[in-house]
């Protein structure tokens, strides 16, 4: 009998996941910081666990989705005597998103205690997840990567060699980079149409029916067409995502302008209230400006 896998984390993207491993067939020992989070698992057959320990106790490889790096490093007991019992003789796998420098050094850490360290942030949000088609950036040891891929190929619909740690976070970085200001820009372009008084739904057709068509693009479209800010990528999550990006970019030296634009409207919109809302909801910090404007498109008051 194979030994099962185990699951850290079941937020938003962590409990489809978890459920997709199950239909796949996997043995899957699950815990998460809410425990109510786990119930989809458990409904699949998952065995939910009391502690983090006890999945590593029965599970020579343990998946992560934490929310943070805080939460990572607080689940893991990472900088305590119990970190090194936890990951000894297994293999981690981290699959939320990190800043580079912080993966690599969690990397070095687990090494040094004897385990294996394996980056596989996955690119896609709720919905992508539910069925299946994340997308992950694996990084690692190449005979770590082979023996992993067999069990994302049940969450993803492809996985991708990165090569070794930090890639697969840094490639992750470049993936958001496009996601945040492109969400960004088609926000900005609905909030234009509506404003000249033109049909979003026509223009959401128009959109799907062109170049600029994608899966993104149009389930986005139609989010900011029926105002259902409902969460598949949360603003607070996606805002911590896109000041990554410009924090490495900064640190790297690379101009990074779309960004920096893009990340401080997803500011804005967690400002105003709104960080558990989808990514779509950045629509409320153009709409928060406009309202700011007077006739002739000065800002009305200092910011």
């Amino acid at each position: 009998m194979e030994s099962p896998v185990g699951f850290l984390g079941l937020g938003v993207m962590g409990r489809p996941m978890a459920v997709n491993l199950l239909r796949g067939g996997v043995s899957l020992v699950v815990w998460s910081r809410t425990p109510e989070h786990c119930a989809d698992a458990a409904a699949a057959g998952a065995e939910v666990a009391a502690t983090p320990a006890d999945v590593f106790a029965g599970c020579p490889i343990v998946l992560t989705m934490l929310a943070t790096e805080a939460a990572t490093d607080e689940v893991l007991a990472r900088g305590t005597p119990r970190f090194a019992a936890l990951v000894r003789g297994r293999m981690l796998v981290r699959m939320g998103t990190t800043s580079p420098e912080y993966s690599a050094g969690l990397a070095a850490d687990v090494e040094q205690a004897g385990g294996r360290f394996v980056e596989a942030p996955v690119a896609g949000s709720r919905v992508p997840a539910e069925r299946g088609e994340l997308v992950a950036l694996v990084a690692g040891r190449a005979a770590d990567k082979q023996q992993l891929r067999p069990l994302l190929e049940h969450t993803c619909r492809a996985v991708f060699d990165c090569g070794a740690v930090p890639n697969g976070l840094t490639t992750k970085l470049a993936v958001n980079l496009y996601l945040v200001t492109t969400i960004a820009a088609l926000a900005e372009a609905a909030h234009f149409a509506e404003r000249q008084g033109l049909d979003l739904g026509t223009f959401a057709d128009i959109l799907a029916a062109g170049q600029t068509a994608s899966p993104i693009s149009t389930i986005k479209a139609a989010k900011l067409r029926d105002r259902d800010f409902g969460v598949q990528a949360a603003i607070a999550d996606v805002r911590k995502n896109s000041r990554l990006v410009a924090t490495a970019a900064r640190t790297a030296g690379i101009a990074a302008p779309l960004t920096d634009l893009a990340d401080q409207l997803y500011a804005e919109t967690v400002e105003l209230g709104y960080g558990d809302e989808d990514m779509a909801a950045v629509v409320r910090a153009l709409e928060a400006r406009t309202a700011t404007l007077t006739p002739d498109g000065n800002t009305a008051t200092s910011r």
